[in-house]
């Protein structure tokens, strides 16, 4: 077995919290925070899309025109509400030390890889289904992401907090699975069928690091 090279992350609910990006949304339209989060955990269960949120609060919701008024207003961009979960950059750095190439890469607005190159390491891989034109749990999501990190599927590590777009897809590529349980989506998946396909399953970054730093040995 090749010896692990590369690691590559999810971004939202796995490096960052997208809780006050998604209470802006329900500000935007006009509903109590913990309906919107009642109807988020609704939709996890039943493994909809998260589009459905927006469908079930807002029937005809049309997203792109509403984005463009939320710009149009100075909504802050989602990317703009995103909080790095406290473990998510001293992960990284860790990894690096280690000798590992570090990536992030998920399913994201294009617009959001200029934030990533803000806020991360100047040698930390960055893509996102927004520029590659296809997204999880898409198996040519995974193959541009193998492409990218330029090793053996064996040598490269995917870190996510859900069982149908991380783990399954990743393990499908042939790639080393971690599952991080955390967030609205880690909480509930973590008792859904096919989480055991992860090889590492922990409760955040920091156990994440050790793990796969351990693993790579």
């Amino acid at each position: 077995m090749p010896a692990l090279r590369a690691v590559f992350f999810d971004l939202g609910e796995t490096l960052v919290s997208e809780q006050r990006s998604w209470e802006a949304w329900a500000d935007w339209l006009g509903v109590p925070h913990a309906e919107l989060f009642a109807v988020m955990r609704a939709v996890i269960e039943r493994g909809e899309h998260h589009r459905r949120i927006f469908e079930i609060l807002r029937p005809g919701f049309d997203a792109a025109a509403e984005e463009a008024k939320r710009a149009a207003a100075g909504v802050p961009t989602h990317e703009q509400l995103y909080d790095f979960y406290p473990d998510a950059l001293s992960c990284l750095a860790r990894l690096r030390a280690a000798g590992l190439r570090v990536g992030v890469a998920g399913n994201q607005h294009a617009s959001t890889e200029a934030w990533m190159r803000r806020h991360l390491a100047r040698d930390v891989l960055i893509a996102s289904s927004g520029s590659w034109g296809v997204e999880k749990p898409s198996p040519e999501f995974f193959a541009r992401l193998i492409e990218l990190a330029g090793e053996a599927p064996e040598a490269i590590a995917y870190v996510g907090d859900r069982v149908d777009n991380d783990v399954l897809p990743a393990a499908d590529a042939g790639l080393v699975t971690v599952f991080v349980r955390r967030g609205p989506w880690g909480e509930v998946h973590a008792r859904w069928p096919g989480v055991e396909r992860a090889d590492i399953r922990v409760d955040d970054l920091t156990a994440a690091a050790a793990a796969l730093i351990e693993w790579g040995r």
